[in-house]
Order: structure tokens, then C-alpha cells, then sequence
């Protein structure tokens, strides 16, 4: 019995038809925010309310734990040069793990006012941050501290970290979420999850035109979901967007239209490419982490560069 729903011929080449669904690990109360870190051959990934960062051994299969307290860390990213980038609830901001081991902070303020609690953080090729700032760290206990927003709103923004320039590059969504780049980077995806807080707001993620100064031109919604929320996703090579729901997680062509589901059996909030060939699905779903081989692999890799 095959892993995997087929909607749409597409998604057949996207797929392995044999591959199974594993659970690599169980035990966290909202497992998040994983990214793959290639030189040490591991995926990095957040237990918000235990405050802890988890690390899987892609060799061995060993989880172990790579950071507690981590200052409720969310959503992850690698830069150009290999350092984690993490968004923080309980500091509220977007660090850096450099390469001595010191977390150093990138942006906490936004014209002198604090922070939400940055969710989810995607680095573009010529190395500037882009993360989203919704509420969820700071509206209780249980992902960070209950704490009053100073910002007036809940904005994705543009990080130069040659300059230290922070600018608001989105400001129209009720609760920014996850973001990817197309393979391009001339659309970024953005999900709203503004149901949280605004009763029937539509969940859906929508695309952003990239203009060459880094502004952002609202273009269409991309994609509705009718099973939970749209949380976090990538986009693998051939341009087609993987992400979360409720149920699955689910495959999305460049056209928008939903071509495939991978049924989990636990709510989906992330996921992340990894590997030798950067053809495995990593991916979080509240207590655990698990991983499924595909026939595609993520977008900025290429095989005869590994």
C-alpha cells in the first residue's frame, strides 16, 4: 500500500512509489522549525514549549539534544556560509549560530519598538534574512512569555546583514507564517494562519513578486486549505511548493493547483529537504519527526555540485 495520494498525473515523477513513511523520533510537546545542516550530516529541529533545540544524526539515526534553554527557538535557515539562522520567541528576535558556537543576535527592533516573535526565517542567495513576526510567542506561556506587541502589526521583513538594515517588506497579512522563495526568487511565499485571531480569515499562502530593490508586489492567492492550516513549507527544484496541513503534507505545482498528499498521522506544521541528494522529506507533526524519500530534491541544490 503506497504512502502517498496521486491528485494529479504530476505528481507521479515527484514520488517514489514503494517509499515508506518513517517516524524517526517521538516526544516533543509541538515539534517545529526543522532545517538540514549538511556538513555535519544532521537535521536540526524545534521543541518550542520544552524549550529545547533536538538534533537527528543522519548516520546513526540518534536524536539527541542540541540546545536547552534555546530561548524558544521556532524556525530555522542555513545562510551562504553554513550558520544556522534561528527565530526566537522568548528574546524575540533572529540569531546566528556562528561557527565558534556564540549565538549572536541579528534584529530585535524595528524602528526602537520590539519585536512579536519571529516564526519562520528563509535566506535568499544574495544573503538577506527574510522572516515573519507574527504574535504566537508572546500571546501566553506556552511557546514563550505573555507580553503586550510593541509594533502595532505582524509584518514579514527584509534583514541585510551587511548593513543591519531591517525593513518591513510585507505588511498586509493578519498572521505571517511560513515563507519560501520559488526556485527564481522572484516570488515568496507567504502562509497566514490570521484564523488564530480573526474569525473565518481565509487560510491560504499567497505569492509575492520580488522586485530587484527587494520590494515586495502582492500578485494572487496561491493556495486554500481545507484541512487545518497552512504552517510551513519549501519548494523543491522544479518549482513545486511541499507543505503542511492539518492531515498531510501536501504537494502543490507552480500553478497552484494540489497535485499529491502524504497522510501523517499526527498535524503537520513543518518540513524541510535533506540528504546526500537533498531528496528527503524531513518533517515535523506536533510530537514527532519523520522523513519519506522522493523523487525530487530542493531547490538551489545541485547533484553535480554537492
Amino acid at each position: 500500500m503506497s504512502d502517498f495520494e496521486i491528485l494529479d498525473p504530476r505528481f507521479k515523477a515527484l514520488i517514489i512509489g514503494h517509499a515508506k513513511l518513517e517516524r524517526l523520533w517521538a516526544g516533543c510537546r509541538w515539534a517545529e522549525g526543522p532545517v538540514y545542516a549538511p556538513a555535519a550530516k544532521h537535521v536540526l529541529w524545534s521543541d518550542i514549549p520544552n524549550d529545547r533545540v533536538l538534533r537527528y544524526d543522519e548516520k546513526g539515526g540518534a536524536v539527541s539534544v542540541f540546545e536547552t534553554p534555546c530561548g524558544y527557538q521556532n524556525g530555522h535557515a542555513l545562510d551562504g556560509d553554513g550558520r544556522i539562522v534561528a527565530c526566537e520567541h522568548g528574546a524575540r528576535r533572529v540569531s546566528r549560530l556562528e561557527h565558534d558556537g556564540r549565538w549572536i543576535a541579528l534584529a530585535d527592533r524595528f524602528e526602537g519598538r520590539r519585536l512579536n516573535s519571529p516564526n519562520d526565517v528563509v535566506v535568499k542567495s544574495d544573503g538577506s534574512i527574510w522572516f515573519s513576526d507574527p504574535t504566537y510567542g508572546i500571546d501566553g506561556f506556552y511557546e514563550g512569555a505573555l507580553a503586550e506587541p510593541e509594533v502595532g502589526g505582524c509584518y514579514v521583513y527584509r534583514f541585510e546583514p551587511a548593513t543591519g538594515r531591517l525593513t518591513a517588506a510585507a505588511k498586509d497579512r493578519v498572521r505571517p507564517n511560513g515563507l519560501a522563495f520559488s526556485p527564481d526568487e522572484r516570488v515568496l511565499y507567504i502562509a497566514d494562519t490570521g484564523e488564530t485571531h480573526v474569525q473565518d480569515h481565509p487560510r491560504a499562502i499567497h505569492a509575492y513578486n520580488v522586485g530587484p530593490d527587494g520590494s515586495l508586489r502582492y500578485d494572487r492567492v496561491f493556495a486554500v486549505s481545507d484541512a487545518g492550516f497552512f504552517d510551513g513549507f519549501r519548494v523543491d527544484w522544479r518549482g513545486n511548493l511541499w507543505t503542511s496541513s492539518a492531515d498531510s503534507v501536501r504537494a502543490y505545482a507552480p500553478d497552484g493547483a494540489l497535485i499529491g498528499r502524504i497522510p501523517i498521522p499526527e498535524i503537520v506544521s513543518n518540513l524541510c529537504f535533506g540528504g546526500r541528494h537533498r531528496n528527503r522529506l524531513y518533517i515535523t507533526a506536533q510530537t514527532s519527526l519523520y522523513a519519506i524519500y522522493l523523487n525530487t530534491h530542493a531547490a538551489g541544490w545541485r547533484w553535480d555540485q554537492r
